[in-house]
């Protein structure tokens, strides 16, 4: 497969977003040089147990940067001499000059990038920052446990009346990395065509207010934005429960699948009282409730209940973590893990397959400098920029046959970056996303359009209803496929085969249209027909293990899963379109939800295989971080009046400017008198902070702290995100006009293009509303149209309502 072969990459960022961004390149086959300052990554010495590790990189460092290439320097050396039109280049700038993508993670003003721009026209730089480069928050000092404070992502997710707690894995840096990678490679083919580069400013922020917090801001302009008191818990129930061998996690989106679970529990009394139906009726009643699943499921091994829900189709999943994970039967029947070339380690491939094949096996990591002087120069293949600047997309027509939201979103960021996207549902069957709107039920009677789920998902698309069932709706679908680029769909594997939509029928109709297929757990294997939505994989990919207290159990994080399955996704249709530019032809996409989370949680595996450690929950606790925790401030209720303050200090210079704002008190000087000290005494630091913490204000707190350098953020509710100043001033949520809930601000890309003023076009469709005007492009007249709405072919209204 050529892939992305002829691209050439400099990565000039450490850790994990951009990495992980490059990775996807050096994956798809691109040229990756890492370009480091003298001290190397400072993944090189990371691991997330305390290994010393000696001479030898870390292993984490080396599954994220395998296959790149390493030189020493920093874009200082880049800057134009000032005989520039007779002085040679050097080594970097010349290594610049011929790339296609720049990325880096310098703070704001650390390097002129305008000017970087100007030199090189058709150069596409990508910047990943904390908080994106412009706005009151950008520059300030922060860790992934400040970010996920102040985009909403911690406030509500706990149980009620306890303390609230982080999302395990640094979710902030390997989904934006995947965000990012989408972002620059459409870039790129934009520039390969018109010549036209680009920079994009990434937000960490942005995109963690995305992915983790299930839209719940738009839930509240939707209800028109009462004043937001208290705490609304972001928790599901059933989740994941004890069961008499470990945990097993479920989840009931639907009246069936919790009908089926009372009767897998063997309470078929309790769906006849409808006590336990709706989850607010659960929520109210969380303990009752948990006492009659865990009289079931502690009584249970956890095969013995997977096995049962799987017969009735109940999504459900064993707690896997770093050592269970690569025992589970459908992974090993995948093959997904596999030895890192460097040996020592087991490390999972890539979430995609195009025609079958995956991408080609990495090369080791390089060592530091390892390609010094020894990179050869080239030319990039672009054309001088000419022409209207416009989105790179454009032009571009998908069939998105998704539902819920991993699919939804991966086809709404196409649609964003310019292709003209058709939603089609049925009134038989509508978007399983559009659910959600039935908690507005009672006060609308288009409930399912006001699903702020749907709504999120599904903006900048065109909307049409067909009954596939129906030889009619079927015939239409196969002529909107004789003139797409691209279908895409996300239902379990039989769904669309009993359609008979394969890929062969596909390459009839066009044989130049890709067919991008999301299955939950993958096209073959012993899973390959059970259901599964994000908490699944949370569940299954260890993302569940790194979350909640430790004295707890595992919890679901709500979210990241999704918008994650949905990004590779589209990275992977982008390098289909690159390689259809060699072959010709459409290409067969196959992006498995599961193997797309493991990709991001491959640290589990990695530290376990490499070192043999367990990686475990630590609360609002981190590896990378001591002291690292939420204080309450002054005034503070649990429930009624939440002032929590997220603190993480993660270098000495953080810790120095500390114990400065604590004015340098014995009890801290003691237990911090060296790294180790401060994580291995945390309970002591704890106690102490919060004594200083409870006295003071929250805000002044936050305040005084970043300005002496110290990560610190105000846990933000993700009710109110809409009017956080940071998010406000880079304009991220976008107001669009919708018919039914009116004028809202709705999340749209977590990264700006320079030359692009705004992203959201249109609101999400309501149910067929573009059925005439897609049907007319289709040659459809006015009586045709009509008789097809009188037989259901197609409709605006759901059957069942």
């Amino acid at each position: 497969m050529h892939g992305l072969k002829g691209l050439r990459i400099i990565d000039h960022s450490s850790e994990i977003a951009g990495p992980y961004c490059s990775k996807l390149f050096a994956d798809a086959g691109a040229d990756v040089i890492k370009l480091e300052g003298p001290g190397g990554d400072p993944l090189r010495t990371w691991s997330a147990t305390g290994r010393n590790l000696g001479d030898e990189d870390g292993a984490l460092f080396r599954y994220l940067n395998a296959s790149k290439r390493s030189v020493v320097g920093s874009l200082d050396d880049v800057q134009q001499p000032a005989d520039a039109a007779t002085a040679p280049l050097s080594e970097i700038a010349a290594l610049i000059a011929g790339a296609d993508l720049l990325i880096e993670d310098l703070p704001p003003g650390a390097c002129d990038r305008p000017a970087l721009l100007e030199r090189h026209p058709g150069l596409v730089i990508l910047s990943i920052t904390p908080f994106g480069l412009t706005g009151p928050l950008a520059g300030r000092p922060a860790s992934d446990f400040t970010i996920q404070a102040e985009g909403g992502s911690i406030a509500a997710r706990g149980r009620p009346g306890s303390e609230p707690y982080q999302a395990g894995g640094g979710v902030s840096t390997w989904t934006g990395g995947c965000f990012a990678a989408v972002a620059a490679l459409a870039a790129i083919q934009r520039a390969q065509a018109t010549g036209h580069g680009e920079h994009i400013d990434f937000s960490l922020h942005d995109v963690t207010a995305l992915v983790t917090n299930c839209y719940l801001d738009l839930m509240w302009g939707i209800l028109g934005r009462p004043p937001v008191v208290g705490v609304l818990p972001n928790i599901e129930t059933p989740s994941i429960e004890p069961t008499l061998d470990g945990f097993v996690g479920f989840t009931t989106y639907s009246a069936q699948q919790m009908s089926d679970f009372l009767l897998m529990i063997e309470r078929p009394d309790l769906r006849e009282t409808a006590e336990f139906d709706q989850f607010a009726q659960r929520l109210g009643r969380l303990e009752d409730f948990e006492e009659v699943v865990h009289a079931y499921t502690k009584t249970h091994t956890t095969d013995e209940i997977v096995e049962l829900a799987q017969m009735l189709r109940i999504p459900v999943a064993p707690i896997c973590n770093g050592r269970t994970v690569l025992e589970h039967e459908q992974l090993v029947a995948r093959g997904l893990f596999v030895t890192d070339p460097s040996g020592g380690f087991e490390r999972p491939i890539p979430p995609y397959r195009i025609d079958g094949q995956h991408p080609a096996p990495p090369s080791r990591a390089p060592r530091l400098g390892e390609h010094d002087g020894r990179i050869e120069m080239r030319q990039p293949k672009r054309p001088r920029p000419s022409g209207e600047r416009r989105l790179p997309l454009e032009g571009m027509r998908i069939i998105d046959a998704t539902t819920w939201w991993a699919g939804p979103i991966a086809t709404q960021m196409l649609a964003m970056l310019g292709a003209d996207v058709i939603h089609v549902e049925s009134i038989q069957k509508i978007d399983g996303g559009r659910a959600v709107g039935g908690t507005f039920s009672a006060q609308q009677e288009a409930w399912w359009e006001c699903s702020f789920i749907f709504l999120s998902a599904n903006a900048n698309k065109r909307g049409i209803t067909l009954d596939l069932s129906n030889p009619k709706g079927m015939e239409i679908f196969e002529t909107l496929i004789t003139g797409a680029d691209a279908l895409v769909e996300n239902f379990s594997p039989r769904v669309m085969e009993g359609f008979g939509i394969s890929w062969a029928k596909v390459q009839a109709l066009n044989p130049r249209c890709h067919y991008v297929r999301m299955p939950a757990f993958g096209l073959d294997g012993p899973w390959r027909e059970h259901v599964g939505f994000a908490a699944t994989m949370e569940q299954m990919s260890g993302l569940s293990w790194l979350t909640g207290h430790p004295d707890d159990q595992p919890r679901i994080q709500r979210g990241p899963c999704d918008p994650l399955a949905g990004m590779h996704a589209a990275f992977a249709l982008l390098v289909a379109i690159a390689e259809s530019e060699h072959s010709g032809r459409g290409h067969f996409i196959e992006c498995s939800m599961l193997e797309a989370a493991l990709n991001i949680t491959a640290e589990q595996v990695i530290e376990y295989t490499a070192y043999g450690n367990l990686m475990e929950r630590q609360g609002n606790r981190s590896p990378e971080a001591a002291p690292q925790g939420l204080y309450a401030c002054s005034g503070h209720h649990v429930s009624e009046n939440p002032q929590w303050l997220a603190l993480s200090v993660t270098s000495e210079a953080q810790w120095q400017a500390l114990l400065a704002w604590l004015d340098r008190p014995d009890w801290a000087i003691r237990i911090g008198e060296d790294p180790r000290s401060r994580f291995d005494r945390q309970d002591e630091l704890d106690e102490g902070l919060r004594r200083v913490f409870a006295e003071r204000d929250r805000g002044a707190c936050v305040t005084e702290l970043i300005a002496a350098g110290v990560p610190a953020a105000l846990v933000v509710d993700p009710r109110s995100l809409r009017d956080h100043p940071q998010l406000a001033a880079r304009g991220f949520l976008e107001e669009v006009e919708h018919p039914i809930v009116g004028r809202q601000a709705t999340m749209s890309a977590p990264f700006r293009y320079a030359s692009v003023d705004h992203w959201l076009e249109r609101a999400a469709p309501v149910l067929g509303q573009h059925n005439a005007e897609i049907l007319a492009e289709l040659g459809f007249d006015r009586a045709e149209i009509e008789n097809l709405a009188a037989e259901k072919v197609i409709g605006d209204w759901p059957e069942d309502v």
